[in-house]
């Protein structure tokens, strides 16, 4: 027996909005910019390397981020990849092309030190496999909330959020004005979407702060379990798009799986991090999740299909598992508003990890146009206690056009992370931007996050802060935090701080080798430290400050372990790198069939 699903065969075109950030700045997402409780980004501190541009922090943020990569006028359109482009490179005599990437690319292609790229073009709803949705209805829209921001209107939101959950589903509309929220919203219900009139008219600005360490304001989420687990009969490989199982007779094609993993003493000691990984020995951890496409029953032992490859290997030896996934949310978004949940300086330096927007087991999903802006209930200007946007274990999620800036509470703890992902798979960051949190844009904690995509995303004035009183800091990075995020791709992105990807050692409870396999291409500006487990690869850069060299005094221990070097091309070519987008070029050349 051999059952298939057929590959949905959606057309997607991809436009290019121009440079990130030039539109999704305006007005600087929504209030005055805050005093010097939020350094400006043009004021590094002394200790920040020199990047080699001719300003370190690039525009002012009104004025929109500098095109990232943004070609000069004999480079190809980003938005338009040819698929595989012409051999001598591409359609200006000056384009270069990657030589990990050939026109004649396969995902299956190897050089001879065994380095590869990923094939990355799964990421985003429905595998980009379709546009985002334009949801119209039914229409729940909300009621007798003070559009003012004078009376708390948490009830009234929910309420519609419930109606639409009773009647399976629909648009919650949130009409212009400014609405003050003292509760918290949930979304638990699929195939949900609340939807405002645009982010500079509808404003939702969240009070509460009891009980708000490690929660968040606006949380689309419900239960996930994980049945039905299968031991794998055999080791897979990194790239193999099946698993091998000795019984397939309950499953099904379309069911939601994931793939996994005990950390047992053996995976840590060949990683290198016995003494380091220890707050994660002997647990489980799901690393992949992935939908069953065909089954197999006919050879020995029975064959699972998997909608997108493997990233790394599975092995028996640590009691690699396939489990059946149930519950969840499916089919949500959040779109066309302005958020914010500032408060006061001493309350929000207080508090750790406070999200303003959760997606938690969420798949299918989007966020789209969601700006932060100054809240009447905070100080200086700011937008965010702590932190912006978080995906939490979940999968096929587009974060698309959006703008979280100025958090409060910048120090350690888990605070200041505009763009999170954690435990995750083929989420895509796209066109978004972050200004003047700790770590823009972050994969975070614990084992688990692959095939994420940042396309044209803008890193403004990360800033790393000691408590509430030092109005400095050092420089914050855009990063890789925690636990071998593995073959993620940074494309055609902007920084005037920077981007790492490093041996964090016993920082974070043992974060240890937080990269591997993982992609920068095309990237302008900032610093980049890339020093990732085995390989990783740097292709493309215009005023980057490459870090990658493994040689010389290591103080904090980030090189060590990640040989070999990681791979570096095209230092100070980027505008003339063929295609200029890596995630575009691919997933044109899948959807064609190549």
């Amino acid at each position: 027996m051999v059952r298939v699903v057929p590959c949905l065969g959606l057309a997607l075109c991809l436009a290019c909005p121009g440079p990130p950030g030039a539109d999704a700045g305006a007005a600087d997402a929504a209030g005055p910019r805050p005093d010097a409780g939020a350094p400006d980004a043009g004021a590094p501190d002394a200790a920040e390397p020199d990047a080699g541009a001719p300003d370190a922090a690039g525009p002012r943020p009104d004025a929109g981020a500098p095109d990232a990569g943004a070609p000069d006028a004999g480079t190809p359109d980003a938005g338009a990849p040819d698929a595989g482009g012409p051999d001598a490179g591409g359609p200006c005599p000056a384009c270069w092309r990657s030589s990990l990437y050939p026109d004649n690319w396969t995902p299956a292609l190897t050089d001879d030190e065994g380095r590869f790229l990923h094939d990355f073009s799964y990421a985003g709803y429905r595998r980009s496999e379709a546009p985002l949705p334009d949801v119209t209805g039914p229409v729940f829209a909300v009621t007798g909330a003070d559009p003012l921001g004078t009376a708390d209107a948490t009830l009234a939101i929910q309420d519609a959020i419930d109606d639409a959950a009773a009647a399976g589903g629909g648009v919650v509309l949130l009409g212009p004005g400014l609405y003050r929220v003292e509760g918290r919203l949930t979304v638990s219900s699929s195939h949900t979407v609340l939807r405002g009139a645009g982010p500079d008219q509808t404003r939702v600005y969240f009070t509460q702060t009891a009980n708000m360490a490690g929660q968040s304001h606006l949380r689309f989420g419900a239960a996930q379990t994980y049945g039905g687990a299968r031991p794998l009969a055999a080791d897979a490989a990194p790239r193999q798009g099946f698993v091998e199982v000795a019984d397939v007779a309950d499953l099904s094609v379309g069911d939601e799986v994931t793939l996994g993993h005990v950390i047992t003493p053996g995976f840590i000691a060949r990683h290198g991090m016995t003494g380091t990984w220890v707050a994660f020995v002997d647990q489980t951890k799901h690393i992949y999740r992935r939908v069953i496409v065909a089954l197999d029953d006919t050879v020995t032992p029975a064959r699972v299909t998997l909608d997108v490859p493997l990233r790394d290997e599975l092995r028996t030896d640590e009691q690699a598992q396939l489990f059946v996934v149930s519950g969840g949310l499916a089919e949500v978004g959040l779109e066309d508003l302005a958020l914010s949940n500032a408060t006061a300086d001493d309350v929000a330096w207080s508090l750790d990890r406070v999200h303003a927007v959760r997606f938690e087991n969420v798949r299918d999903g989007w966020i789209k146009n969601v700006h932060s802006f100054a809240s009447p209930a905070g100080e200086d200007g700011m937008h965010l206690q702590s932190s912006g946007v978080y995906v939490l274990d979940s999968h096929r999620v587009t974060v698309a056009d959006s703008v979280l800036a100025y958090a409060q509470n910048r120090g350690g703890g888990g605070n200041g992370y505009l763009f999170e992902v954690s435990r995750s798979n083929e989420v895509l960051f796209v066109d978004d931007v972050g200004r003047a949190g700790r770590h823009n844009f972050i994969q975070n904690w614990d084992f688990g996050t692959s095939g994420v995509v940042w396309l044209r995303c803008a890193s403004h004035a990360g800033r790393s802060l000691i408590a509430q009183w030092d109005p400095i800091g050092t420089v914050g990075t855009s990063e890789f935090h925690h636990s071998l995020a593995t073959a993620n791709l940074i494309d055609q992105s902007f920084a005037d701080d920077g981007w790492a990807a490093l041996n964090r050692q016993d920082y974070s409870s043992g974060a240890g080798h937080s990269a591997h396999e993982n992609v920068f291409w095309n990237l302008t500006g900032g610093v980049l430290e890339s020093y990732q487990y085995g390989h990783g690869y740097v292709i493309g850069t215009l005023d980057v400050n490459v870090q990658a060299d493994l040689g010389g005094f290591d103080l904090t221990g980030k090189k060590q372990g990640t040989e070999p070097a990681d791979f570096v091309e095209g230092e100070g070519q980027g505008p003339s790198l063929w295609p200029a987008s890596l995630f575009e070029d691919q997933l044109a050349r899948r959807l064609a069939g190549d």
